[in-house]
C-alpha cells in the first residue's frame, strides 16, 4: 500500500488543526484551520496561540499535562473565537507529535456541524423507513377516504340540525387527512434537482412576492441583501419552495403581523466534507429572520426531521422537505431561536465560473 506524502494527509485533514511548538507559538495550520478561523497560515505561523486565540480552556496547563505526559488530553464544550467573528462551541484534543520535544497537535472540532450530523446519521434510517412506509400507505388511504366522504356527502342530502353537523364534519376531517396524504407523497416524490446557475435575488424575490399576495399578506418582509453576492448552482423552482416554506413558517409563526428579513452575505468561514470525501465550501448565507415567539428548545434539534412539528396541526413535513432539497443541493441549513428572533440560515456554494 502506497502512502500519500505527510503534507497531502495535513492538508486534506478535515478538522482544523494547529502544531504548536514548545513556546505555544503555531508553527503549522492546515486549510481547515484557515477557514475555520477565518485567517490565512500566513498571518497565523510564529504567533502565540495563547495571545491570538481567545479559547475558554487552560491552554497553557493542557500544553504542560501533554508535554508532561506525552499522552493525548480531550476538553469539551469550550468557545473558540478570533475576536473577529461570535464564540463558536468547540470540542479540542491536544496530543504529542512524534519525538519532537514540546510540540503539540492541536484538534479543534466545532460542535455544532458534528451535533447535526451524529443526529442526522442516527435518524436517517429511520426517517427512511417512516416516509416509505408512509408514501406506500397514502395511496391505498386515499381511495376509502374519498369513498367515505363521498357517502357523507349524500346521506347530509336527506339530514339537517345535528345530524348534518356530524356528515360536514366527516367530509372536513377525510379531506385533511387527504391533504396530509398528498404532502407525503410530494416528500416521497421530489425529483432531483436540476442544477444551473441561479441568482439566489431573484429567488427570493419571487418567493417574497408569491407570500405578500397570499399567507404573507399581513407580514411586512424587508430585503437586506448584499448586491454583490454571485450565482449559486441550483434548481431555481425547488430553492424558491424552500424559502416560500420558511416565510409560510414565519408567518404561521406570527399569528397576527410581525417582520420578516431576508438578509443575504457572504462568509467563507463554513466548509463541510462530502461524501465523495472532498471539502465543499458554501460561502453563500442566506438568512430568513422573524420577530415571532421562537421555537420551543425541546423541538430544535429534530426540527429538521420528519413529521415533527411546533404547531398543533402542523404535518412537520415542510422543513424535512425544505432540509431535504437544500442537502441535494450540497447546502447547510440552520437555527437560532429565542423568542422574539428565529433565524433559519442556508449556506450555498458559489456557481463555477463558465468557461
Amino acid at each position: 500500500m502506497n502512502l500519500p506524502p505527510p503534507g497531502i494527509i495535513w492538508n486534506s485533514l478535515p478538522t482544523p488543526a494547529l502544531l504548536i511548538d514548545e513556546n505555544d507559538r503555531m508553527v503549522e495550520v492546515n486549510p481547515a484551520a484557515e477557514l475555520f478561523l477565518n485567517l490565512s497560515a500566513k498571518s497565523l505561523k510564529g504567533q502565540s496561540i495563547l495571545e491570538r486565540l481567545a479559547i475558554t480552556a487552560p491552554l497553557e496547563e493542557i500544553f504542560f499535562r501533554v508535554r508532561k505526559n506525552r499522552a493525548s488530553l480531550f476538553v469539551n464544550d469550550v468557545d473558540v473565537t478570533t475576536g473577529e467573528k461570535a464564540p463558536v462551541q468547540c470540542n479540542l484534543q491536544a496530543a504529542p507529535v512524534g519525538e519532537e520535544p514540546g510540540t503539540v497537535l492541536l484538534l479543534i472540532s466545532p460542535r455544532e456541524i458534528a451535533d447535526r450530523l451524529g443526529r442526522a446519521s442516527m435518524v436517517k434510517s429511520a426517517a427512511r423507513s417512516a416516509i416509505g412506509m408512509a408514501e406506500m400507505l397514502a395511496h391505498e388511504i386515499k381511495n376509502p377516504l374519498a369513498g367515505i366522504a363521498g357517502a357523507a356527502q349524500l346521506l347530509s342530502m336527506n339530514l339537517s340540525g345535528e345530524d348534518l353537523e356530524l356528515t360536514d364534519l366527516i367530509v372536513d376531517e377525510t379531506r385533511r387527512i387527504v391533504k396530509l396524504l398528498e404532502q407525503v407523497e410530494q416528500f416521497g416524490n421530489v425529483r432531483p434537482p436540476e442544477k444551473k446557475s441561479v441568482n439566489i435575488h431573484d429567488v427570493l424575490d419571487r418567493a417574497r412576492k408569491s407570500a405578500m399576495v397570499g399567507f404573507g399578506a399581513h407580514m411586512t418582509i424587508l430585503e437586506d441583501y448584499d448586491p454583490s453576492l454571485p450565482n449559486t448552482l441550483g434548481d431555481a423552482d425547488q430553492l424558491t419552495q424552500v424559502f416560500l416554506n420558511l416565510l409560510k413558517n414565519a408567518a404561521e409563526a406570527a399569528k397576527g403581523s410581525g417582520t420578516i428579513r431576508l438578509h443575504t452575505f457572504y462568509d467563507f468561514g463554513l466548509r463541510l466534507r462530502r461524501a465523495d470525501g472532498k471539502g465543499q465550501a458554501l460561502p453563500l448565507q442566506i438568512e430568513v429572520i422573524d420577530d415571532g415567539p421562537g421555537i420551543p428548545p425541546d423541538l430544535a434539534n429534530s426540527i429538521f426531521e420528519p413529521f415533527v412539528s411546533g404547531r398543533e396541526n402542523g404535518t412537520g413535513l415542510g422543513l424535512a422537505l425544505v432540509s431535504k432539497i437544500i442537502s441535494e443541493h450540497d447546502g447547510w441549513i440552520s437555527l437560532d431561536s429565542v423568542p422574539g428572533r428565529t433565524v433559519f440560515r442556508i449556506s450555498l456554494p458559489v456557481a463555477p465560473k463558465e468557461t
